[in-house]
């Protein structure tokens, strides 16, 4: 029985992961829980799973949970804040840790138990896109394994098993298009918050269906394959794929082609990651070619989304860069889903901020020059959203 840590159990990859431990409770169990502050679906785990260790973020909750949960016996040791969602991470003797907080909060617990030994099922892209530099020798020092739980990351993780070394040419990841794939560039103007959260293939949390309708995650991705796979980033295309069967490819030295096919489920990739390098049998519904239908395939347009360009340039930039485009990110999707800024603000936002951190780039980051980033970056997408509001007042 595999011992289990899950950072953001009450988030959309950490009740999935949660689905697949209640399926299979053989084959694992939860030692540690964290969450950001919905204490009505955390008490409600803590009762089913019961975890040794659980931490809230949000510490003013604390009490709240507390009371939620005061009539299980034996308690749970609780914490609360960022600190305590570092200790849970650290804490006890769990083999794995999911990382499935959203944002560059889980950056801090992720390293924490990596220093403690824990391989790490990888479902936040911001640890390798902002921490990478730091990341990966921690990884090497550690002697921990990183899996990919994002699903096309773990297709390509798939692809490569018994791969000779040497063998990767390209890596290929696919794109569903995200909310707006056949939307006319001219009504991007117009869209609300509402429309930008519809995918239509996916079920996924509010932050990562944005970046999905900007494609700012295939960007994000393609940095983070960049630091898993050892990849150049002439080496790591995108292809639009509005199926999303195919959840990533890779194209070998003799130009031979291999991918990971499923139905859209998110479950499969968060299963491989717990589970290798065994396969698990499931009763999930399995994939039928001739049900799925026709597959295809088309070249992104720059045009319509800019984010692509802006994360392959911060990613070959390198050093603190990537940090910044996070960081970036991350605000202007807040401001974009508090109806603060408008869809098509997102990528100009983004610009401004990474190009005004060009001189101060940091080459060789060491971990407080990636959280000062962070921090910096933030606030100049704030500083930046005013004065073009004050732009667009003095227009009227």
């Amino acid at each position: 029985m595999k011992a289990i840590t899950l950072l953001g159990s009450t988030g959309s990859i950490g009740t999935q992961t949660l689905d697949i431990v209640a399926q299979y409770p053989d084959r694992f169990r939860i030692v540690g829980l964290t969450a950001g502050r919905n204490v009505t679906l955390l008490a409600q785990q803590i009762r089913q799973f019961r975890p040794e260790i659980v931490a809230i973020c949000d510490e003013d909750k604390l009490q709240e949970l507390q009371e939620a949960i005061a009539d299980i016996d034996p308690q749970p040791i609780l914490l609360a804040g960022e600190s305590g969602v570092v200790e849970v991470a650290k804490y006890g003797d769990a083999q794995a840790v999911v990382t499935g907080i959203v944002g560059c909060a889980g950056l801090l617990p992720t390293i924490a138990a990596i220093e403690a030994g824990k391989d790490i099922a990888l479902a936040n892209k911001e640890t390798l896109i902002a921490g990478g530099p730091v990341v990966n020798p921690l990884i090497e020092k550690y002697g921990v394994k990183i899996l990919p739980a994002d699903s096309e990351h773990s297709a390509i993780f798939q692809c490569l098993q018994g791969l000779p070394e040497g063998g990767l040419r390209r890596i290929i990841l696919t794109a569903s298009g995200g909310s707006f794939r056949d939307l006319p560039i001219d009504k991007l103007a117009e869209v609300t918050v509402a429309d930008a959260l519809k995918h239509p293939n996916w079920s996924m949390g509010q932050k990562i269906t944005i970046d999905s309708a900007t494609l700012m995650n295939k960007g994000l991705e393609v940095i983070e394959a960049h630091y898993l796979f050892g990849m150049d980033y002439d080496d790591i295309d995108i292809v639009i794929h509005p199926q999303s069967i195919i959840h990533s490819l890779i194209e070998l030295q003799d130009t031979s082609v291999l991918a990971q096919l499923g139905w859209p489920d998110m479950r499969l990739p968060l299963l491989y990651a717990l589970s290798w390098p065994e396969r698990i049998q499931t009763d999930w519904p399995r994939l039928d070619l001739v049900k799925s239908g026709d597959l295809t395939f088309r070249e992104p347009d720059h045009e319509k989304y800019p984010c692509m360009q802006l994360a392959y340039a911060a990613g070959r930039a390198g050093g603190s860069m990537p940090a910044v485009l996070n960081a970036a990110n991350e605000q202007a999707v807040a401001l974009f889903l508090a109806e603060k800024i408008q869809f098509l603000d997102i990528p100009k936002l983004i610009e401004k901020v990474c190009d005004k951190h060009q001189i101060d780039n940091c080459k060789s980051p060491a971990l407080d020059d990636i959280l000062a980033a962070d921090r910096w970056a933030r606030q100049e997408v704030l500083t930046k959203s005013m004065e073009l509001g004050d732009r667009i007042l003095s227009v009227r």
